[in-house]
């Protein structure tokens, strides 16, 4: 059994097919942060803080609907939008901390157990970089791993791609280490793969410390790596396409696939 809360240092890889080839890798860490336990490790924590400036902080507000109302509430509500009951299970969110007050995620993923601990369901939350977000929330389905889900895509992210896509999500949860890969796929086929992986550490502040200085600025850096590797998609000519407006739901629906599904199910 892993600690509620706990830290995953890996690597960020992308890779683009079509219609060039273009790649990226870059470490990384993550916080895996049980909801109910985020307080209590505020005040155990030196440089850890909860709505306040430290290292390291969490701002409530920086995700779900962004109103700072309780995030548990808002995770159970999108759970029950979906027809999901986890029961009252823990939800542990694995995501970026901001550092020295500056955050940017990509992508965070809430995994909601059932008392049991039976993983339930799997919220991925998005956030692009024009300040907009969107969710998509499938149910975990068998408990054999690595768990497979997939999703329409239906929120702008890049202007390197356009919304006819579809996501497959192959995901081993929390454990000695995690890994979430995402296949992008048009009608053409795979477009982009991207994973997340990370081996486990002990979250304690001289963890902590030894993380800023092996990852300094990390978040910074991970917004600065977005627009660099834009322009280098530019200098290679990959088409432009036009920011849309965002979807009027703020969540998108996903469902599970059989373990040994090889792709995107046909709609």
């Amino acid at each position: 059994m892993i600690p509620r809360s706990t830290l995953y240092v890996g690597r960020v890889r992308h890779h683009r097919f079509r219609p060039k080839r273009h790649a990226l890798s870059y470490r990384v860490f993550w916080m895996l942060l049980d909801l109910d336990d985020i307080e209590g490790l505020a005040a155990r924590l030196r440089f850890f803080s909860r709505n306040r400036f430290n290292l390291y902080s969490f701002r409530d507000a920086d995700y779900g609907d962004r109103s700072g109302r309780p995030l548990r509430e808002q995770v159970e509500e999108t759970l029950a939008g979906a027809g999901i009951s986890c029961a009252g299970g823990s939800v542990r969110l694995l995501t970026m901390p901001r550092i020295l007050g500056y955050g940017f995620n990509p992508i965070s993923t809430y995994f909601c157990y059932q008392p049991d601990g039976n993983l339930c369901a799997t919220i991925y939350e998005v956030h692009n970089t024009f300040g907009e977000v969107h969710s998509y929330v499938a149910p975990a389905g068998s408990a054999a791993t690595p768990l497979r889900q997939e999703a329409r895509k239906a929120f702008h992210v890049s202007p390197f791609m356009g919304l006819s896509m579809r996501y497959t999500f192959q995901v081993v949860p929390p454990g000695e280490r995690v890994s979430v890969a995402i296949d992008g796929h048009d009608a053409e086929g795979r477009l982009i793969a991207t994973t997340l992986s990370g081996q486990r550490r002990d979250l304690g502040d001289g963890q902590l410390l030894r993380l800023l200085a092996s990852h300094p600025l990390l978040t910074l850096k991970v917004t600065a790596a977005i627009h660099w590797h834009a322009l280098r998609l530019l200098a290679k000519r990959i088409p432009w396409w036009a920011h849309p407006a965002p979807p009027d739901a703020p969540v998108s629906l996903g469902t599970a696939l059989p373990r040994d599904a090889s792709g995107p199910a046909q709609s």
